[in-house]
Parts: C-alpha cells; sequence; structure tokens
C-alpha cells in the first residue's frame, strides 16, 4: 500500500510539472511526456500480443509512437491549411506504411523469420501467410494503445486547430492555451478520480464482482462509486476555477456550463473504467497480472494509462464538437 501511494504520488508530482511547462514554457514538454507514455504502453501492449499468441514486430511498434507524434505536430503546424482531417488521414496513411514496412522485414528477414516460424511450429511453406499475420498483428499495436494515446496530443495543442475553433466571430480565442490546459486537466482528472474512488470505494463497501472473469478485483460498488466521486470533484472544481475571473470568462466564451461538463465527465468516466476493463482482458488472455514492472505497486505503462486510451479521443470529440455547435 505505501509503495503504491508513494509511486502514485511521483506519477502526480511529473504530471504537475508538465502542466507547470506547458502553461508557462511551452506545449511541447507536455508532447514528450506523451511520446514517453505512448512508447512504453505500446512496447508493453506488444508484449501482451505476443504471449497471446499474436506475433508482431515488438521493435516497430515500439518506435511507431514517434513517427506517429510527428505527423501530428506537422499536421497541427499547417491545420490552418490542409485541416485536422487530413491531419487523421495522414496518421492511417502511417498506419498502411508500417503495414508494408513490417510486411517487407518479415519476408526479407528470412534467417530471422525461420526461427520465429519454427518457435511457433509453423510449415516453411506459410511464409507469406506468417508475414501478412504478423503485419497485421503490428497494425493492431499500431492502433491500439499508440493511435488513439495520438489524440492527448492533439488536445494538447487544441488551441492551435484552427478549424476546431472556427466558430469564434473574429477566427481567434483569447487565452486559448487555457482551453487545451482544461481540456487536458480534465482528461487527466476523470480517470484519476474514477480510479482513485473505485478502489477505495471497492475496498470499503465490496460486494458483487464487476467482471470476475475479467478482472476479479473490481465491484461493483467500486465502479458507481468512481463514477459519482468523478462527477462530484470535476464539479467542485469546475466552481473553483469559475470563481477566477479570467477563467469565467474564458469558460463563458467557450459555452462550458457545468451541466456540459457534468455530461461530458458521466460519459468520460464510463468509458475510463471501460478501457481499463479491456486492458484487463488483454492481461487476462496473455496469463499475466501486470503488463510490465515500470511502476512499483501499480504495473506498467499500460496499466497506468489504459483508462487513457478511450478516454483521450473521446474527449476530443466531445470537446471538438461542443465548440463547434456554438
Amino acid at each position: 500500500m505505501k509503495t503504491r501511494l508513494l509511486t502514485s504520488l511521483g506519477i502526480v508530482f511529473v504530471l504537475a510539472i508538465a502542466f507547470i511547462l506547458k502553461a508557462y514554457v511551452s506545449s511541447y514538454f507536455f508532447d514528450a511526456l506523451i511520446l514517453l507514455v505512448a512508447c512504453f504502453a505500446t512496447y508493453e501492449a506488444s508484449k501482451l500480443f505476443s504471449k497471446m499468441g499474436k506475433y508482431n514486430d515488438t521493435i516497430l511498434a515500439t518506435i511507431f509512437p514517434a513517427f506517429l507524434m510527428l505527423v501530428m505536430l506537422l499536421g497541427i503546424a499547417f491545420d490552418a491549411e490542409i485541416g485536422l482531417i487530413y491531419t487523421l488521414v495522414m496518421c492511417v496513411g502511417l498506419i498502411v506504411l508500417f503495414f508494408a514496412v513490417s510486411f517487407l522485414l518479415t519476408i526479407i528477414r528470412k534467417g530471422h523469420t525461420a526461427i520465429e516460424m519454427k518457435a511457433r511450429n509453423l510449415d516453411k511453406k506459410s511464409k507469406l501467410k506468417f508475414a501478412v499475420t504478423k503485419a497485421l498483428n503490428t497494425s493492431v499495436v499500431f492502433i491500439y494503445p499508440a493511435f488513439l494515446l495520438s489524440f492527448m496530443t492533439l488536445i494538447n495543442h487544441m488551441d492551435e486547430l484552427s478549424s476546431t475553433f472556427e466558430i469564434f466571430a473574429d477566427g481567434t480565442i483569447t487565452n486559448g492555451s487555457a482551453i487545451s490546459l482544461i481540456v487536458l486537466l480534465l482528461m487527466f482528472l476523470i480517470p484519476i478520480l474514477t480510479d482513485t474512488f473505485a478502489y477505495l470505494f471497492g475496498g470499503l463497501i465490496g460486494g458483487k464482482k464487476l467482471a470476475p472473469k475479467i478482472s476479479p478485483n473490481k465491484t461493483i460498488s467500486g465502479a458507481i462509486g468512481g463514477f459519482l466521486s468523478c462527477i462530484l470533484f470535476v464539479t467542485a472544481i469546475y466552481f473553483i476555477l469559475y470563481s477566477i475571473p479570467s477563467v469565467t470568462s474564458l469558460l463563458t466564451d467557450a459555452g462550458l456550463a457545468v451541466w456540459k461538463v457534468i455530461i461530458i465527465t458521466a460519459i468520460g468516466s464510463i468509458i475510463c473504467q471501460l478501457g481499463d476493463l479491456f486492458e484487463s482482458y488483454l492481461k487476462r488472455s496473455a496469463g499475466v497480472k501486470d503488463s510490465g514492472a515500470l511502476f512499483p505497486g501499480h504495473g506498467g505503462m499500460l496499466d497506468r494509462f489504459d483508462s487513457y486510451v478511450f478516454t483521450a479521443p473521446y474527449l476530443f470529440i466531445a470537446f471538438s464538437i461542443l465548440f463547434a455547435v456554438l
């Protein structure tokens, strides 16, 4: 328990530093943190898939987030000229390109491929099928978690996406960087609050299991407690921020009424719990307790950020729609 608590405080400290650097220096510091998370999480996901029998290229999977972030940042930089849709299309194109690279490497590296196939008792004549299957499995890891986590980068630069904020009369936003800070803050608060209070309520109340075959430790009382506590605390934080004059005008101009934030938070809390359950399903299928051992008492990077894999794209889409319909 003590180890888990100390690790949690360390993670929160790193996040706090990243937020301060983003607010006062540059958003690229947060990009560096996101890239670190994505690379470790994708590496661990690749290993999980391998243990599930879904052989894939771990090296390509691990470096893929770096290329993906480069495409994302280029798309953000030229957003006014090409628009967000084209950036996402380029990301999909990158996945297709890396699929081809994975396929070709498997075909070219005859010795390595032969060893892999022998370890899996596969016929040498099925080399082409093996290459296609391996490339497809690797592409799945490109999507989960790499591509889905990359939406954190879009949120980090949300204020720079002119297509997102074209609804403002003069085409700009005053203190626009605060928009990305607020959405980014919410993105981290929802999983942290939901997970923390689900853990506390589950331990205190116990009761019927939420999904015993997938995650034996999760309870219905914990899921409900985490859900309600997340909404309560986010609402309280909203009113605290609303009491700050400069933030009040920003929230009002952006149309972030409290009821909208509550709805977005409620759905987000459910989605982050589903993300947690999905990763638990992968670990169950792989026959392991944790995705890694990077964080003492917590497991691996994917264990800590599994809730963000689906929450990040959801929040980006939700807030983009919210701003677009003002």
